[in-house]
């Protein structure tokens, strides 16, 4: 019977081709729903693993392949399957049961579903040192041609896949990638400035410290190569003796009789050299100079993209980080910890973005994004995005209205661009956070016990996006409070932290609670641990992190105080502070008197926005006495009175009510402005500590 997924065209496992087994191709068939892979009895011959070594996985073929590889192997076909390509190949040093290295070629073919998704890898495994043998005369010579071609063909379709310097490096350095031509050290000079710097060189240990460095017009081959844009062939170690006198103190101890320097030729300038160092005495034909030019001319291309990239990259990670804030400011009452790590390859890096934001009466605003895109024109826009929002913060606006006017900031930029974001403030006094969240990640706490969870956030669309259609006047973007107690952290984070090769972002997820939860105390030790889950292995997208701790003990849930701010323009304040007093009380144990305490702070809350023009302040605390007491604040020095309505008055009656349902009330004058405060007594409970 098929297994799950296989597609009804072909059968679970894939049944090779004679032909295939004949020519020492083994097949592999992967079900990617499962994890299960098979091999054929040609394949495990390749990978030279017994039929009882291999457990049925991927992770079976560890013990052959090269530590290293595995990562970039994994890399290469998440990223085909990211791309949505049907085919890849990689070329991947192996090791066999006796320890010696080999190269095998992998090529797949990925199937996917009437949906796009993949489920299925078919491919072949090849010993890419194997070829044919000729018959007949020059049997060997045909042999040597043949692997000499072989290994630059190799070669040069490894270095097609280089992203930096170090990796065109490190396949040079590696004794196997051109250890068959018969070179016993390789060596690579990068043109900077007027000099040759020496990046690379392997196998015979013979690095010198003191030509690291080289001028171009100096008297060594690699200089000669460099300057005239010719190979150089030496054919004996009198030519490197009376050619190169400067050279040869460093030749001389060596077992070195040969050797090739090639300029690494770009665009029609050298931008470095290759040499190579050989053993034999004698001259080189005519077809081994014309395959070591070969050779050479596809290093050049590799080095070139490679440093392009490179610089590029640099460029955009440079740029994005002079958009981010230089430092982070001390805030009293919290630990804040963050960390950025930026796309690795060339342009490829994003608009991710955090900020800290110090506001008074001991707040604080804490906000994470990230735009759309992979390039500098995104970093651009998520420069711009982060100060405007910020400065809207910063004039006071609650964070639903700072949301809502950065998208309309971020739609009138026309940038065809758009961002997800999440923004928190928070009362460090009282430990109150109000949170909105614009199409981004739900945040993650860690309790001061251990414990951990995400946090459900009420959320509007991304950034820049056209609003919808809504009644009433909110602005889109609704805010969730929950309590933040001493010793709890928040974490926030962009996606570039949750994904992972295979393209589950609900994996990373799992790995991320897990991480947090299990992490250390020290939130700049677990921002440590947290960006270590993304590793070598991630799949390139850039990522920002953020944590914020309260400072204190843990305590107990459910004590207070809670402190609430009332601005006029914000419609959703008053609703949003009746359901966190009726739920505080409701904790403190008010029972039936808490509809009562309700609507007495309602109506305090109303005089000061219908009666007042700044605004103010709300606080609920139980007394040591073991009262819930509410005080409202404002910044008016006119004292409220109490008036009888008459029968068709619509007002007036709000001093009426809380002197009716409070125990005691009063009014306290607090500066240039006053406190309106009532008391309630709450049946059999204990006095507060």
């Amino acid at each position: 019977m098929a297994e799950r997924g296989a597609s009804p065209e072909v059968d679970w496992p894939a049944q090779p081709d004679m032909s295939l087994a004949l020519n020492r191709m083994g097949t592999f068939d992967w079900d990617l729903d499962s994890g299960q892979m098979y091999l054929d009895p040609t394949a495990l011959q390749v990978i030279d693993l017994r039929p009882e070594e291999f457990n049925g996985t991927p992770d079976g073929l560890r013990a052959r392949v090269t530590p290293g590889e595995e990562v970039r192997l994994d890399a290469r076909v998440a990223q085909a399957i990211k791309d949505g390509r049907s085919h890849y190949g990689a070329y991947v040093r192996t090791r066999r049961r006796d320890g010696t290295p080999a190269w095998t070629h992998i090529q797949g073919h990925i199937l996917r579903d009437a949906t796009g998704r993949p489920y299925r890898i078919i491919g072949i495994l090849r010993d890419a040192a194997h070829d044919p043998g000729e018959p007949g005369a020059g049997g060997e010579q045909a042999e040597g041609r043949r692997r000499m071609t072989g290994v630059v063909e190799r070669t040069s379709a490894i270095l097609a896949h280089a992203r930096t310097v170090n990796d065109v490096t490190d396949v040079l350095k590696d004794p196997e990638a051109l250890g068959h031509l018969g070179a016993v050290s390789v060596m690579l000079g990068v043109v900077d400035g007027g000099r040759i710097h020496l990046v690379a060189e392997g196998q015979l240990g013979s690095y010198v410290p003191e030509i690291e460095y080289t001028r171009i017009n100096a008297g060594f081959p690699m200089s000669e190569a460099v300057r005239t844009l010719r190979p150089v062939f030496i054919a004996s170690r009198e030519v490197f003796q009376q050619n190169y006198p400067e050279l040869w103190p460093y030749i001389e101890p060596l077992s070195v009789r040969s050797g090739v320097y090639l300029p690494l030729i770009a665009q029609g300038r050298a931008i470095g050299a290759l040499g190579l160092l050989y053993k034999r005495d004698g001259d080189f034909t005519a077809e081994e100079r014309n395959l070591l030019v070969a050779l050479g001319s596809g290093i050049a291309q590799s080095l070139q993209r490679a440093m392009l990239f490179e610089q590029e990259h640099d460029l955009a990670e440079g740029l994005q980080r002079a958009m981010l804030p230089r430092r982070i400011p001390a805030v009293p009452g919290a630990l804040i910890a963050v960390r950025y790590r930026s796309a690795r390859m060339g342009r490829d890096i994003g608009g991710d973005w955090y900020d800290v934001i110090p506001l008074d009466g001991g707040r604080v605003g804490v906000m994470i994004g990230d735009v759309e895109g992979h390039d500098t024109d995104a970093v651009a826009v998520m420069g711009q995005l982060r100060i405007v929002l910020r400065a809207y913060v910063a004039e006071g606006h609650t964070p639903g209205t700072a949301m809502a006017r950065a998208s309309t900031f971020l739609r009138e930029l026309e940038t065809e661009r758009f961002a997800t974001c999440t923004y928190a403030e928070v009362d460090l006094n009282t430990g109150m956070l109000q949170m909105v969240r614009a199409g981004h990640l739900d945040p993650v706490v860690r309790r001061g016990d251990g414990s951990c969870h995400r946090v459900q956030v009420a959320g509007g669309l991304p950034l820049g996006l056209p609003p919808r259609e809504r009644s009433g006047s909110g602005s889109g973007y609704p805010v969730t409070s929950f309590e933040l107690h001493p010793g709890d952290t928040l974490v926030l984070c962009t996606d570039g932290l949750l994904e992972r090769p295979d393209g589950a972002p609900e994996a990373g997820m799992r790995e991320l609670m897990e991480a947090v939860s299990s992490g250390p105390v020290d939130v700049e030790e677990l921002a440590d641990v947290l960006c270590d889950l993304v590793g070598d292995a991630g799949v390139g997208d850039d990522m920002a992190l953020l944590l914020l701790r309260r400072r204190g003990t843990p305590a107990p849930r459910g004590g207070g105080p809670l402190r609430l701010r009332l601005t006029p323009d914000d419609p959703e304040g008053p609703a949003m502070a009746r359901h966190l007093i009726r739920a505080a009380v409701a904790a403190w144990g008010a029972g039936e008197r808490s509809d009562g305490i309700e609507l007495a702070a309602d109506e305090l809350m109303t005089n000061v926005l219908v009666h007042t023009d700044g605004g103010g302040h709300v606080n609920v605390r139980l007394t040591s006495e073991g009262r819930i007491r509410i005080e409202v604040e404002d910044s008016s020095s006119a004292l409220p009175r109490r008036r009888e309505a008459g029968d068709w008055a619509v007002s007036g009656r709000g001093l009426l009510l809380v002197d009716q349902l409070a125990d005691e009330w009063g009014v306290e004058p607090r500066g240039s402005g006053k406190c309106v405060w009532c008391e309630f007594t709450v049946p059999g409970h204990a006095a507060a500590p």
